[in-house]
């Protein structure tokens, strides 16, 4: 039981009891407050109203007037019980219907226990004194025991409502304490099944657009990126072991025949070809390692605002020696700009590895263009190869992705993997098109 009381449920059902059994007694206070202040104000206006007609006729037109005057007054109140009494400067009633001044009696309003003529009980009344300019003094006002018994009742009436309240004040903490349970434990076997290995699991949402269905739905996002990127660890692991094989396999086979070699140039050609194998392994590895940089954000405090056409002009004049001897024509389509803020070194990669994939791919001619719209700068690499259907775009971003089911190219479906990393590391894009005929690869980086 005391743990209950330390836990967070039970501070939340407090709180929330608490602040329903505070409002409930405020609005109790202000009702009763207001509605004596109510009854005292009405009071004191009618007894006010007596004064102003009352006092008038007794200095100008005399006592008789006066004593007639307050007679209709005491006799037709209009439904209330009025209080009247005026006396000379020696204390002497001239007329009302009490039995005499009260001697606790002074100037303004005040609330007071006097006897009325024929009572034999005293009774609570409201009173407002007036000294007259002649040392006469004047009192009006009302009786006040049915303002007080409405007053009582209304009293008990509000406490009774917050007895009957305070159960229902404790139902709805618990209440709300279960509906935020309820959400929060959903979140919970959520995370429990998602760490027992279950990756499709999701957080329910409700579709109220409420704080815990904007929570779940960025935990969903968390975990489809989560399990996005367990499958594609599971991927790059089976691809890297299948590619890792064969240039193992063709390493450890050349290094056995160099063993064997008697002759010196048989022996510097399997030495050789062995190093070819493993520069090929390293760059692999080192592919790997950049996409794995560029996905964990690594480098964006290595960018730099820098002309994207210049920079890809230049890109162009380094590759134009190997495009011509590969029979290529080449067309570059750059203008000045835009400037952007990029990691030069990245994106140069990444457009390097689309034109090799038009020289390994493509025929005839390379088309290298940049250009901007909608808020993103784009580089355009088309080649005039067979192009990539649109089914496979897909496999062919896949990082260890191979068009090549037999995967007896040299490549490792990398150079497509980069791209994408580069781009999403710069909160860009990489998109696949038709070039009618060949591939049009884009990659779209934002303006700034």
């Amino acid at each position: 039981m005391l743990k209950f009381w330390r836990s967070s449920t039970a501070r939340f059902i407090t709180l929330v009891f608490g602040i329903e059994l505070i409002l409930a007694a405020g609005m109790t206070l202000t009702l009763r407050v207001l509605t004596r202040a109510e009854l005292e104000r009405d009071a004191k206006s009618y007894a006010a109203q007596l004064t102003q007609e009352l006092g008038p006729v007794y200095l100008k037109q005399g006592r008789e007037d006066f004593q007639k005057l307050a007679a209709l007054r005491i006799l037709f109140s209009e439904g209330r019980a009025a209080v009247i009494l005026m006396v000379d400067p020696k204390g002497k009633p001239v007329a009302g219907n009490l039995q005499g001044w009260p001697p606790s009696a002074k100037p303004g309003w005040s609330e007071i226990e006097l006897y009325r003529h024929g009572s034999g009980t005293p009774e609570q009344m409201g009173i407002f004194v007036t000294n007259m300019p002649d040392g006469s003094r004047l009192l009006t006002g009302q009786i006040i025991e049915n303002d007080r018994r409405l007053s009582r009742i209304v009293d008990r009436a509000t406490g009774t409502a917050l007895i009957f309240g305070l159960p229902l004040a404790l139902f709805a903490a618990f209440a709300a304490v279960r509906i935020i349970n309820a959400r929060v434990n959903d979140i919970g076997e959520t995370a429990k099944a998602v760490s027992a290995g279950q990756l499709s699991q999701r957080v329910w949402l409700d579709g109220s657009g409420d704080t815990f269905d904007r929570l779940a739905a960025t935990l969903n996002a968390m975990l489809e990126r989560i399990e996005a990127l367990i499958s594609e660890l599971r991927i790059v692991t089976d691809g890297l072991a299948h590619d890792l094989r064969s240039p193992l396999t063709r390493l450890k086979v050349r290094l056995e025949r160099a063993q064997v070699e008697d002759d010196e140039e048989s022996l510097r050609t399997a030495i050789t070809l062995a190093g070819e194998e493993t520069d090929r392994l390293l760059g692999m590895l080192t592919t790997a390692l950049q996409i794995s940089r560029a996905e964990a954000g690594i480098g964006r405090d290595h960018f730099v605002a820098a002309d994207l056409g210049e920079m890809i002009r230049d890109i162009a004049e380094l590759y134009e020696p190997l495009i011509e001897d590969k029979g290529f024509a080449m067309e570059v389509a750059t203008g000045t700009g835009p400037v952007v803020p990029m990691h030069r070194e990245l994106i140069g990669q990444a457009v390097g590895n689309l034109i090799d994939n038009a020289l390994k791919y493509g025929a005839d001619s390379i088309r290298i263009a940049t250009g901007e719209s909608d808020g993103m700068a784009w580089v355009d690499v088309s080649d005039r190869g067979p192009g990539i259907p649109e089914d496979q775009r897909a496999e062919a971003l896949r990082r260890f992705g191979r068009l090549d089911p037999s995967r007896t190219g040299f490549g490792a479906g990398l150079g497509l993997s980069l791209v994408g990393a580069v781009a999403r590391l710069h909160g860009g894009t990489i998109e696949l098109g038709d070039a009618a005929p060949g591939l049009r690869v884009r990659l779209s980086i934002p303006l700034g």
